[in-house]
């Protein structure tokens, strides 16, 4: 049996774009890219849902779990799901993936998880090289972390350009993709923990596990990775699919 478990959260309700699991990308609904790439990984997987319309869309087909609690975080949703749904499985680890990230590929999910099994981290997740002068680096909804490259440790989480380069000079940053891989003990043990300064401070759950002492590591990716935030990132995601420059 795997030791690994991908939970997939999937909610209806959006700010910006109300039943975005369900918006069609090259006439697929999203969150269906997302789980057949999981599928792909050959890990164990279940969507985690408290939506009836992503429920019926996708039971016939796949494995899909109810959470309907009124929980603000993904983790919290699938630290339920795991509790109520899987705790006779025994797993060893739970990747979160987000179901707005149809082009997460199995390859990375792979590659995460071999590398959490190699490494004593609570929590994995995983980072991409850019350059200072990229104009996200000052962008404030782009996060950065703060990776010791020794150790493939996460040091900081930060929307602030980090790390800041006093003499001006053109450097490396680690911009962070929200994808997670928690040893069970380690999420049931976050989820636990009350809101930190931090977390409150920069808006960056992760934060909650580094200022309670808990470890997080990260391996660095060139995938190329479009959150779906918007319906104009739908075009995004279907021009990348097509083999066009977005």
């Amino acid at each position: 049996m795997s030791k690994t478990l991908i939970l997939i959260p999937a909610r209806y309700g959006s700010s910006r774009f109300p039943g975005k699991p369900l918006a069609k990308i090259n006439n697929k609904p999203m969150i269906q890219h997302v789980v057949e790439n999981c599928q792909a990984s050959g890990f164990d997987y279940a969507v985690v849902t408290d939506n009836d319309e992503i429920e019926a869309a996708l039971k016939d087909n796949y494995q899909v779990v109810r959470v309907d609690d009124d929980v603000t975080t993904g983790s919290e949703r699938i630290a339920l799901a795991l509790s109520r749904h899987f705790s006779e499985k025994n797993y060893e680890y739970v990747i979160n993936v987000q179901g707005d990230e149809p082009l997460l590929k199995a390859e990375l999910l792979k590659e995460l998880n071999d590398f959490h099994t190699k490494n004593e981290f609570d929590i994995c997740t995983a980072v991409k090289r850019r350059s200072s002068s990229d104009e996200e680096y000052s962008n404030p909804n782009v996060v950065k972390c703060l990776l010791s490259e020794k150790d493939g440790k996460c040091l900081y989480f930060s929307r602030a350009s980090i790390p800041f380069f006093r003499d001006g000079q053109v450097g490396d940053w680690h911009q962070h993709i929200g994808l997670y891989s928690y040893k069970t003990k380690a999420l049931e043990s976050f989820v636990s923990l009350e809101e930190s300064r931090l977390e409150k401070a920069e808006k960056l759950e992760q934060l909650r596990a580094l200022e309670n002492g808990m470890s997080i590591g990260a391996i660095e990716t060139n995938a190329q990775l479009i959150g779906v935030d918007t319906p104009e990132d739908i075009h995004k995601i279907e021009g990348v699919l097509s083999g066009k420059k977005r």
